[in-house]
């Protein structure tokens, strides 16, 4: 497990963006994006408008991170209360 953040430049609706995040949560993306049949790019839009309607003042990269986590405890539910 590689504990640095990293950048990753992607293009989101036509603009270059970059994002950072520990290696592990960009391979988890990225197998996520792969699970569901969608290009990264289309995963992180997708993600990016999830983050706009919530009107959260995270930024993309933590909202990534917090919807990978909710992506895996859906799949592996827990007991957790947030």
């Amino acid at each position: 497990m590689t504990p640095f953040i990293q950048k990753y430049s992607v293009t989101l609706k036509g603009h270059r963006t970059s994002i950072s995040l520990e290696p592990l949560f960009w391979d988890v993306l990225n197998h996520f994006a792969k699970n569901q049949k969608k290009a990264l790019s289309t995963l992180i839009s997708d993600i990016e408008e999830e983050l706009l309607k919530s009107k959260s003042s995270a930024n993309l990269s933590s909202f990534i991170r917090l919807y990978i986590l909710q992506e895996l405890l859906n799949h592996y539910p827990m007991n957790i209360k947030h």
